[in-house]
């Protein structure tokens, strides 16, 4: 599918500009910030003609909500789970993280809407990534895998966590400290490129994803499964659905092993690569395709 890239940029700009610049930080906190996410979010989706559901969980700091919309597939039980958190922490916009992820997460809903899929297609914005709710087991994204594996769900997840950072010097990426040093040379050393991460049990969904992705994006995108010790990848939602025995992907710029606006006030709108999240946008809405029809 060929698709003008200039109306999808402006529209990831315009989101990010919505939630980092204008709504800002995102906690429970503040629940004002909360009410206009959730607000911004539901109007988008609706626009686009989809009907919202609100998730309304107890979280260890009260009540939060994810949003879910879906493409309904032939299969009800075989879902395909593309999911971003809307949060952030409390010290920054969270430009990159991780409103450049919900802001995929829309733009790839709207170039789906069209698509009648043989499995169903999930898109979700979880509530309570950040910390410290992991460590306390109340993420949005825990509570959403646990009633999927209640009903007995067939899920593959892809998790967006920060996708809008991109550099191209020499040595602006970092590799996880838990990673051997004798395994280094295989990891890239500029920021320009997609991480693909999954565990083990993940790689033919890795696969899949890779197929369907390079079919529609000139993004570099570097794929990779490792065991969950090392840590690093354990760090978003993508968890919560390997604790429960399902597939998952981590899509990501790598956080802070290239973006030193990391969880800092500087994580502003103004600081991201909106052709490379448009890039970003038309693989994942190419693969999310491939793997649901």
């Amino acid at each position: 599918m060929t698709f003008d890239r200039a109306p999808i940029r402006k529209k990831l700009s315009t989101h990010v500009d919505r939630l980092a610049g204008l709504i800002g930080p995102r906690i429970l906190a503040k629940p004002e910030s909360i009410t206009a996410t959730i607000g911004y979010l539901s109007g988008q989706w609706k626009e686009m003609g989809y009907e919202v559901r609100e998730e309304t969980y107890e979280s260890s700091d009260g009540p939060a909500t994810n949003l879910v919309v879906e493409i309904p597939g032939k299969s009800a039980r075989d879902v395909i789970v593309l999911g971003a958190h809307y949060d952030t922490v409390a010290t920054t916009p969270g430009a990159d993280d991780n409103a450049s992820a919900v802001a995929v997460l829309l733009e790839a809903s709207r170039l789906l809407k069209e698509v009648y899929p043989r499995k169903t297609i999930r898109f979700v914005s979880f509530a309570c990534e950040e910390a410290p709710y992991m460590s306390l087991g109340s993420m949005g994204s825990q509570h959403h895998a646990r009633q999927a594996k209640l009903r007995g769900e067939r899920i593959a997840m892809l998790c967006l966590e920060m996708v809008g950072y991109f550099r191209h010097e020499p040595g602006s990426q970092k590799v996880p400290d838990t990673i051997p040093k004798f395994l280094h040379w295989i990891f890239p050393k500029r920021g320009n490129f997609l991480g693909a991460v999954g565990n083990l049990h993940s790689w033919q969904l890795s696969w899949s994803f890779r197929r369907g992705f390079k079919k529609a994006s000139r993004m570099s995108l570097f794929s990779i499964c490792l065991p969950e010790k090392i840590h690093e990848i354990r760090r978003s939602d993508n968890s919560s659905f390997w604790d429960e025995g399902y597939p998952a992907l981590m899509l990501t710029d790598t956080s802070f092993l290239r973006n030193p606006n990391y969880h800092q006030p500087s994580d502003t709108p103004d600081t991201l690569d909106y052709d490379a999240m448009t890039e970003v946008a038309l693989g994942v809405a190419s693969a999310l395709r491939k793997l649901a029809v």
